[in-house]
């Protein structure tokens, strides 16, 4: 895609307004350095040196629509404690409407705690309780979401297993949504049996793909275009879910998209150096489902998240790509860099 393709479809982002349907976490990593191992056990010392807090999950891909989009929704499970008056206030300072969040006492919010030393994971401690909402929260959010459709342009669902998407509740949002013609987007875990139908697109990893298609995962073969278990997976998961769209990553080796009517297409990963593969996934069904918005084909909105991809996992943390990230991706491509 040329520079001023790019910059065409991402005009339009600002204008959209999408809201993003999930499991909500909240981020924290811990900074140090190690100096020393423990006299009590065979393990590393680690002197912190900092904190920081990230809105993580479903959070974290509203997080990078946010980038592009001036109006963006979240709506997830929030307990009454710290972590989630914190996660809340991580939100509303990023102007990411919080309005429809769920909020429940006797839930505990999640958190994800990664202790990093001198650019390494050390450990990670997460702190969660698998709790999906009560018949009438459900009966809230989809009443709010059925309210807000006539105005928004597409809907993501992102299930990190938690317990907050259900079938009940997607099926009917995304049959409104779907009746009003708007783009519906997910992110699935096998963890989690929602029955995924009638979506613009889903997006699995290679390992959530084979096992939702029920095809033995080997080893990834080392030309994805060639691979014929992959292939035979994609096309599965189309009938499957009968979706438009099936955009599955393949981590250091790019993505492969499936579409109805047409030839497989693969996108390699563009060459870069990995610190952190934590939150690609999410920054590539944000960006992806944020191009079909602005217009762009399903094949333009696969190259535009695999290079929004390639820049997040060059940075350490959960993190985002800005627009000038994503434009520069490009301009090295076209210059052969």
């Amino acid at each position: 895609m040329d520079l001023t393709r790019l910059d065409q479809i991402l005009d339009r982002a600002s204008s959209r307004r999408i809201t993003v349907i999930g499991d909500l976490m909240l981020d924290e990593f811990v900074w140090g350095k190690v100096g020393r191992i423990s006299p009590e056990a065979p393990v590393p010392v680690v002197e912190v040196t900092g904190e920081s807090f990230y809105p993580g999950g479903a959070a974290n891909v509203v997080r990078n629509l946010r980038e592009f989009v001036d109006r963006v929704a979240i709506i997830g499970l929030l307990g009454k404690d710290r972590s989630g008056q914190q996660l809340r206030e991580l939100l509303s300072e990023q102007k990411i409407d919080t309005s429809n969040a769920v909020e429940e006492a006797t839930f505990h919010t999640i958190v994800k705690t990664r202790i990093i030393a001198r650019h390494q994971q050390v450990v990670r401690v997460d702190r969660e309780r698998f709790v999906g909402p009560s018949a009438s929260q459900i009966e809230e959010v989809v009443a709010a979401v059925r309210k807000n459709i006539p105005e928004t342009d597409a809907i993501i669902f992102e299930d990190y297993g938690k317990g907050f998407l259900s079938t009940e509740l997607v099926s009917q949002i995304a049959d409104a949504a779907r009746s009003a013609g708007k783009i519906v987007a997910a992110d699935p875990n096998p963890r989690n049996l929602v029955e995924w139908h009638g979506l613009t697109v889903i997006k699995p990893n290679r390992t959530e793909a084979f096992h939702a298609a029920g095809v033995p995962s080997g080893d990834p073969d080392t030309a994805p275009s060639q691979d014929a278990d992959l292939k035979r997976t994609g096309e599965t998961l189309l009938k499957k879910w009968e979706t438009e769209n099936v955009l599955i990553t393949l981590g250091e080796q790019g993505m492969m998209l499936f579409q109805k009517k047409e030839a497989p297409h693969y996108i390699p990963a563009k060459s870069q150096e990995v610190f952190d593969v934590s939150g690609a996934g999410d920054t590539a069904i944000a960006l992806f489902t944020l191009g079909l918005a602005c217009g762009a084909t399903p094949t333009e909105a696969a190259e535009i998240a695999n290079h929004a991809s390639a820049v997040v996992v060059s940075k350490l943390g959960t993190a985002t790509v800005t627009r000038d990230e994503l434009m520069a991706s490009f301009r090295e491509d076209s210059k052969g860099g």
